[in-house]
């Protein structure tokens, strides 16, 4: 059963919804993306369909149909699982069992400025309490930021505010947390219906350096999948069974420190990896997730592994720099934008005047060309944007 929402709804998740024919439930979007297609099904069918059949799944595109299932859900253990990913303090008391010494704190969004950082070890974490995409994610290394750190989230909240519902994006209370160190992984993985987790796809997150906390790149390949595949798969165990998890998708993120402790960074619930990133799989490996996930199907990884070679498949999220005004933006180079890499898969275009984002592109690279991922990482993406009139 899939709920498609707002922000995209990709040419593959489309295809995947019309072959697979399951209950989709009708809306704008949805109606858009299939037409009258009679596997639509309208909200009080939808819900009797998961009401009569408690163990169906269901998989949303966009955390925007949360608010959806919190309110015609409430006799299934959806809205329960849901909050306990989406509301990051929530996720912090839920893994207390496994982090028993990790140090973190809620605080209004007011009540900012009058956070001593001093009180925290160095370098530490803020972000919304409830949180989407990296917006309003700040890293903080010295007490001497904290002044400016506060004023730049303040700054972000009346630019972002409305841009997701606050079932997605939650301005009003912030998270502040210690630094989990290492490398940064994300996982696509649903548990079946006896609770055990079935990794879909890992994806190395990439930063141009230690500061750094945006979302521009993730790849994947058998140097990432393969030494984490049976580690990784016993921590989203562990997480599964805090939570109670059966038959549910998620995307979640994790770090490993350098002698290998995993630490959970955050859960993104009924989802894989947001803006159908999720596709990056089919890309990548061959898998369709949607159908694996709602199928009960599992990939080989075995085999999968043993054919991949060194190729790496990345996606690259193309945001607009901070400060860059979409008013004056009056077009994308998407040909030069695609020309960066020698082997694009797939571009996807953007409206940026809605979301601070341009493209999406997947591509492939050998093991010697990943320059070309660096170069992307370290630049702003400027030098893409065509400048409106004066």
């Amino acid at each position: 059963m899939f709920l498609l929402d707002k922000p995209y709804v990709s040419g593959f998740l489309r295809e995947t919804a019309l072959r697979l024919g399951l209950p989709v439930l009708d809306g704008p979007v949805a109606r858009a993306a299939l037409g009258d297609a009679p596997c639509l099904a309208a909200e009080a069918a939808f819900a009797d369909a998961l009401r009569q059949g408690p163990a169906r799944r269901v998989y949303a595109n966009s955390e925007n149909a949360l608010g959806w299932v919190a309110r015609n859900l409430g006799f299934s253990p959806l809205p329960e699982r849901v909050r306990l990913f989406k509301d990051k303090l929530a996720f912090r008391e839920l893994l207390r069992p496994l982090y028993p010494d990790y140090a973190f704190r809620g605080v209004p969004l007011a009540g900012l400025g009058a956070v001593n950082p001093a009180e925290f070890a160095k370098p530490f974490i803020v972000k919304p309490a409830t949180g989407f995409f990296s917006l309003g994610v700040h890293k903080v290394e010295a007490d001497a930021d904290w002044p400016g750190v506060v004023a730049a989230i303040r700054a972000e909240v009346g630019r972002i505010a409305g841009q997701y519902p606050e079932q997605v994006l939650g301005l009003e209370r912030f998270l502040i947390e210690e630094n989990i160190p290492g490398e940064e992984f994300a996982v696509d993985v649903y548990w079946d219906g006896d609770g055990q987790p079935v990794i879909l796809n890992i994806l190395a997150h990439l930063f141009p350096d230690e500061a750094s906390v945006n979302d521009r790149v993730y790849v994947t390949s058998r140097a990432v999948v393969e030494p984490n595949l049976e580690r990784f798969t016993r921590a989203l165990a562990d997480l599964g069974r805090l939570a109670g998890l059966r038959d549910f998708p998620a995307h979640v993120e994790l770090r490993v420190a350098p002698d290998g402790r995993i630490g959970f960074i955050e859960g993104n619930p009924l989802r894989f990896a947001g803006w159908c990133v999720a596709d990056l799989t089919w890309h990548a490996w061959g898998v369709n997730p949607y159908e694996a996930y709602l199928l009960d199907r599992r990939p080989d990884w075995g085999a999968l592994l043993a054919r991949r070679g060194d190729t790496v498949t990345s996606v690259v999220i193309a945001d607009l720099a901070p400060g860059v005004d979409p008013a004056t933006v009056a077009g994308v180079d998407y040909a030069a934008f695609a020309a960066c890499f020698a082997r694009p898969l797939e571009l996807r275009r953007i409206d940026w005047r809605e979301y601070p984002v341009f493209a999406f592109l997947f591509a492939e690279h050998a093991p010697d060309a990943l320059g070309e991922l660096d170069a992307i990482l370290r630049s702003d993406l400027t030098e893409f944007l065509l400048p409106a009139p004066r």
